[in-house]
């Protein structure tokens, strides 16, 4: 009885002895050889995996600035103070790195659009799209209220308020998932401190805006005449404004008959 348990122990004890030995050859043999680098970068990372910076994650993002296949600011959740201590890892200057957040080309509210019917069902911006008429909104441009990109936010930096996306500023890191996640394409990310922002995406002409919304822009131009900066264009019936060449002077604001830059 007693030689038996011994003879048992003794091939337990020779059996992991042998697994062992297997997997620390194998771990030599087949281990993945991960650059210092690129260790360091990532312990700077936020880890938020939230694919702002156009890769898969953090991991993937630390990678590529190791193997120089990304900019050293490439993480917009980190910004700029991230940004220096990743380029003094990796020996060069952090790019001038100027904070951008999510702004909704919209100002159709519940009481300024008109509304065509009344849809009850699921809360869904890319769902409702498919529905005739792309919504209740009688403006198709503008956006639907139903929070695609409210969902899409990992960082409660977006809400719809009396029927359109609102962003907090000081919440928003510029992900750009809200971006990715609006069928309408009405989303932007716009530098922090700008100060004017076309509140409007219908590229309807001016008649056919005003039958639908009380403060879409209505292409009259007024705002382009205004600007001594050439910093202000028609893109298919709607302003557009340059931020590289905008001084936030406000003329165009000032003019403009509908209220739509705000």
């Amino acid at each position: 009885m007693v030689t038996g348990i011994i003879f048992a122990a003794a091939v337990v004890g020779i059996i992991g002895i042998l697994i062992g030995a297997f997997l620390g050859i194998a771990s030599e043999k087949f281990k993945v050889e991960v650059d210092e680098k690129e260790i360091l970068v990532r312990n700077e990372l936020p880890g938020n995996n939230c694919g702002g910076c156009g890769y898969a994650g953090c991991d993937a993002l630390a990678k590529a600035i190791a193997l120089g296949q990304a900019d050293v600011s490439a993480c917009p959740v980190g910004g700029a103070a991230v940004a220096e201590r990743i380029g003094e890892i990796m020996g060069v200057s952090a790019s001038s790195m100027e904070k951008k957040v999510a702004f909704v080309k919209c100002k159709g509210t519940c009481d300024k659009t008109k509304v065509k019917y009344n849809y009850y069902g699921i809360d869904d911006c890319r769902m409702i799209s498919a529905v005739p008429g792309s919504g209740e909104k009688a403006c198709i441009y503008g956006c639907m209220g139903y929070g695609s990109c409210v969902k899409a936010c990992e960082f409660d930096a977006i809400h719809v308020v009396d029927g359109i996306a609102v962003v907090d500023k000081e919440k928003c890191v510029a992900c750009g998932k809200c971006v990715s996640s609006c069928p309408n394409n009405l989303i932007d990310l716009v530098p922090y401190k700008a100060k004017h922002l076309v509140q409007c995406n219908s590229h309807d002409r001016g008649k056919d805006v005003k039958s639908k919304c009380e403060v879409g822009c209505i292409g009259c131009m007024l705002c382009t005449k205004q600007c001594e900066f050439d910093a202000i264009h028609m893109d298919n019936n709607v302003a557009v404004i340059d931020y590289e060449k905008c001084t936030n002077c406000g003329k165009c604001a000032a003019k403009c008959p509908v209220k739509v830059i705000q």
